[in-house]
């Protein structure tokens, strides 16, 4: 596959991450073009984290020892990878959104497309990250129960899952910072801001509560 920002499939349609080799996207990021990006990264972090937090619960869902935590480890691992799923369509969303943006950026100011389509294309460049954090918490809710009722071989693949989900809000931040001098509104960018930080916070207070207990 070429060494392109937005590979496509022989139909035309444009790859999603889920379908690309580790390669391909990979060579997609170094490209010198914005998309994809770190919204993407941060997608494919949350993804990541959940997967490995997928690994060790069905590892203990295999082990008779741990037969009285079954229930709540089917729980976890139902939701870890639909998790894992929705982690990699918000990488998916998060550079269509950038790329729709980037493109009205790119026309006059004057132009009426810019100005019919900006305050939707901001608002989505925004929600993606934004999901991408939301996302986060669940992860690390799910993570939780394991801690201690699996097996204790693998607590480091749980301390590393709780390490990229964290990470991966940081990154998503990022982009929500990015883009929330382009609402047009003080008001609207100062409490969307507020809200970006509490979550942030929360989310280091609950991955550090994690660390603390792997």
């Amino acid at each position: 596959m070429s060494n392109q920002a937005t590979s496509r499939v022989t139909d035309g349609t444009q790859e999603t991450l889920a379908t690309q080799t580790v390669g391909a996207f990979l060579d997609a990021l170094a490209a010198p073009v914005p998309v994809p990006g770190g919204g993407a990264v941060a997608g494919l972090l949350l993804a990541q984290s959940a997967a490995l937090g997928e690994m060790v619960v069905s590892f203990a869902l295999t082990k008779e020892k741990f037969a009285a935590f079954a229930p709540a480890h089917r729980a976890a691992l139902t939701a870890l990878t639909a998790l894992r799923h929705e982690s990699l369509r918000l990488a998916d969303l998060d550079a269509k959104a950038y790329r729709t943006l980037n493109a009205l950026w790119r026309l006059p100011a004057s132009d009426p497309r810019r100005t019919q389509d900006w305050a939707t294309a901001v608002e989505e460049a925004i929600q993606a990250p934004n999901a991408v954090i939301d996302a986060t918490s669940l992860v690390l809710r799910h993570l939780d129960p394991l801690i201690g009722t699996t097996a204790e071989s693998l607590k480091s693949d749980l301390a590393i899952a709780v390490d990229l989900a964290a990470a991966a809000a940081r990154a998503a931040a990022w982009n929500v910072r990015a883009n929330l001098p382009l609402l047009s509104e003080e008001a609207d960018r100062t409490a969307r801001h507020a809200t970006l930080e509490g979550s942030l916070r929360e989310i280091a207070l609950r991955a550090d509560s994690l660390h603390a207990r792997v």
